[in-house]
């Protein structure tokens, strides 16, 4: 691998394989960044490689960071602080011929590069992806890693369940063709959440293709405290309303099991006041009877005693999730061209 040195002007040597941009919008993640870059370092692909992060963090310690330990890695800045403007400065900051996106919290397997523009070349897709796996280090992260990698956290995402080769709706992070990503203007500025949906969603409108290879993998680090889960689920919900008014055939059932189970649950409380309290209770119970024997499941299977954290889990998961869901975000301004 040949890291461009954002240093000078010279050009990456020739090289048979295309040349790749890793691309990372960061705020304030000084404490994970680290791990992300690293691994973007350790990378074996052959080809020329750069690395752009785009800062949009309240104070300079990321970027010191950054300056300080990773010399090869090229800092643009990013004053509207979202992810989508951040990907967008660093896309244009970019060079290379497939766009890699890395998340500060993420971390790549050494061959994550390689087999990534392997399965490119070999399928002609324009977007590839690998399976979501979760790296935790205390009971409550592997409880979410958990939940998140059964149908009961994740529904029917692929991207973390499947293990079959092909195409799919979306992935996660992804790796671009850059003429493709050019083509349909790159992430929406007006989307703080779902913009990786949206913007796969514009590609297969246009008829490319979004490819799901399980061989590849992404590490990523779940949130390590209920708040924190709670505020991500809660995020996640609001905005996915904004992207289903756009491509209202992008609806799947679990889209809808939340909110439905939180307005259930909130017809359940009125029943019980006005009608029998016995009725009332009907839903809550089995609902809860659901979230303990799912729990159970995955913690016999899984033989982790973490799982006892999990039907804590579930409930912020799907309830924060489905109260998002109810009431959901004004897509921002996006900034002057």
């Amino acid at each position: 691998m040949e890291f461009v040195n954002p240093s000078t002007d010279a050009s990456p040597k020739t090289s048979e394989l295309p040349s790749v941009s890793v691309i990372m919008p960061a705020r304030n993640s000084e404490t994970s960044i680290a791990a992300a870059l690293d691994s973007i370092m350790a990378q074996d692909y052959g080809g020329p490689m750069e690395v752009i992060v785009a800062d949009g963090s309240n104070s300079p310690a990321t970027s010191k960071l950054v300056r300080r330990h990773y010399p090869y890695v090229r800092l643009v800045p990013n004053p509207y602080r979202t992810a989508s403007n951040g990907l967008n400065a660093a896309v244009k900051a970019s060079t290379g011929q497939i766009i890699v996106r890395c998340d500060a919290h993420a971390v790549l397997p050494p061959d994550y590069v390689r087999l990534a523009v392997q399965t490119m070349t070999r399928t002609g897709a324009a977007v590839v992806g690998g399976r979501q796996i979760p790296i935790c280090s205390t009971p409550f992260e592997r409880a979410v890693g958990m939940a998140i990698s059964t149908p009961m956290g994740a529904g029917d995402a692929r991207y973390r369940l499947s293990r079959s080769e092909g195409p799919v709706d979306t992935v996660y992070l992804g790796v671009f063709r850059r003429g493709a990503f050019e083509a349909v203007g790159g992430f929406d500025p007006c989307l703080v959440k779902s913009q990786d949906s949206d913007l796969n969603w514009r590609l297969r409108k246009g008829g490319d293709t979004i490819w799901l290879n399980p061989a590849i993998s992404v590490f990523y680090r779940p949130r390590g405290a209920i708040s924190a889960l709670a505020h991500q689920y809660f995020e996640y919900g609001r905005w996915k309303p904004v992207v289903l008014r756009r491509n209202p055939s992008n609806l799947k059932a679990r889209h809808l099991a939340p909110p439905l189970l939180v307005l259930g649950l909130v017809a359940s409380v009125i029943l019980g006041v006005f009608l029998t309290p016995a009725a009332a209770a009907l839903l809550p119970l089995l609902y809860a009877a659901a979230a303990l024997l799912g729990a159970l499941a995955i913690g016999l299977r899984r033989r982790d005693p973490a799982a006892l954290l999990l039907p804590l889990v579930l409930v912020t998961m799907h309830l924060s999730w489905g109260v998002g869901f109810l009431i959901p975000a004004r897509p921002a301004i996006p900034p002057p061209t």
